[in-house]
């Protein structure tokens, strides 16, 4: 028997646009009569995902994500194309969307389960599970639409994750309410990802992707333009975003300008340097050097968790920049960050800098996360007039550093209590 639970083969939505509510009505009573334009949503596109596969979605928002798990769900009709379900589909897309606000909670449960095709006995087995999973007391007994919305979340999430689903869809929504009860939330997705359950991700937080799904893909305008590793997938999108096309040879790399035949003059050429670094920019500007020293000036790639470390980045502008970001992120080596702050976060004002000027960017600090492998990398942004954001020079994975520490530590942080112990 095939493992494939879900296959997308040429599949295309689009949707028609009017520049009138009387060019809408005509053309529905008017037969022949056609007065608008057609928006792809989604072109030809085709995904195979397999039994146990935790994908993630990525893509700016317009992108198709939202209307390819409607089709997935059956909330949509595609235009063309097929999509073959194996197995079934529970939907954290839209909680709720079988509720009837007329009805008690506890009649909306056997409701959204026969939904769900559930029979009455099948669900009078989860009834009790579901109940303990939304913990809302005696609200149950009393109708939907007097819920706050925070309850009616609950008992929708509850509802969806405790019916045994073989393929999860997860959109932006893994957490609701308060936070014991999102700590509930995240226990119970671990679970169905060790259960071996194929699942759908879509989220923004590209450290959510990194941290849940083993395989990403990327949607631009309708169309699948990234299908592979999650770390892949991450890096190219982060190029997306700030506006650089990923598929240019080195993305837009900066002529250098600088006169580097004596590397005994780098920082960088005395460490760890990443020979896989991605680097891009829009040649504003460039991060020609980068280091981390100890608080006697050494160069160091590796120190204690106790130490305090000073990264710094030099910085060679091409042309004129007002209000510059200088930015340093840690990333640990499967490429989620670990820490990580900019000029703009501390609320440091830059200035101005014309071309032919290097700036140097000094972050001091101690780092007290857990031993071991990291990446530090170093970039200089600004935004634009019309309030994006633009890469100048980014420089991901540029040096390799290890952290060791004098003394055991339990998780990803360091914790230097004080602690006393009395009798009574």
């Amino acid at each position: 028997m095939s493992d494939t639970v879900i296959k997308i083969t040429n599949l295309v939505k689009e949707y028609k646009m009017f520049k009138s509510k009387k060019d809408r009505l005509f053309e529905t009573i008017i037969p022949g009569y056609e007065k608008h334009d057609t928006f792809r949503a989604l072109d030809n596109l085709n995904l195979e995902l397999k039994k146990g596969e935790v994908l993630g979605i990525l893509g700016k928002n317009g992108a198709g994500k939202s209307t390819l798990l409607k089709m997935i769900t059956g909330v949509a009709t595609q235009s063309s194309g097929t999509i073959e379900v194996n197995g079934k589909i529970s939907s954290l897309l839209e909680l709720g969307a079988a509720f009837n606000p007329e009805l008690t909670g506890y009649e909306n449960i056997y409701q959204h389960g026969q939904v769900m095709g559930l029979s009455d006995e099948e669900i009078k087995q989860k009834e009790k599970e579901i109940i303990e999973f939304a913990d809302i007391g005696e609200h149950l007994s009393q109708p939907v639409k007097t819920y706050s919305s925070g309850m009616f979340a609950r008992l929708a999430f509850a509802c969806a994750i405790n019916v045994d689903p073989d393929i999860l869809i997860v959109d932006e929504v893994l957490s609701v309410g308060d936070m014991a009860f999102q700590l509930k939330c995240f226990k119970k997705f671990e679970q169905f990802k060790e259960k071996g359950k194929t699942i759908i991700f879509v989220t923004h937080n590209v450290a959510d992707v990194l941290s849940n799904c083993n395989r990403a893909i990327i949607l631009e305008n309708g169309r699948k333009t990234f299908d592979g590793s999650v770390k892949d997938g991450v890096n190219r999108y982060k190029k997306i975003i700030v506006g650089i096309n990923p598929d240019e040879d080195e993305t837009k790399k900066i002529i250098k300008k600088e006169n580097e035949n004596n590397s005994a003059e780098f920082w960088k050429d005395k460490l760890n340097k990443n020979p896989n670094m991605i680097e891009y920019g829009n040649n504003e500007a460039e991060v020609i050097d980068y280091g981390s020293f100890d608080s006697e000036e050494n160069l160091v790639n590796v120190f204690d968790n106790q130490d305090t470390i000073t990264f710094k980045s030099k910085v060679k502008f091409y042309t004129q920049v007002k209000d510059p970001i200088f930015t340093l992120t840690i990333k640990d080596f499967a490429g989620k960050d670990v820490a990580g702050t900019n000029t703009n976060i501390e609320k440091v004002i830059t200035g101005k800098f014309e071309a032919g000027e290097t700036a140097i960017a000094e972050f001091t600090q101690k780092i007290p996360i857990a031993p071991g492998k990291y990446t530090v990398s170093f970039s200089c942004t600004k935004y634009n007039l019309q309030g994006d954001l633009e890469a100048l020079s980014r420089k991901y994975d540029a040096l390799l550093i290890e952290i060791i520490t004098t003394k055991n530590t339990v998780g990803l942080v360091r914790l230097d209590s004080e602690i006393k112990i009395s009798k009574i």
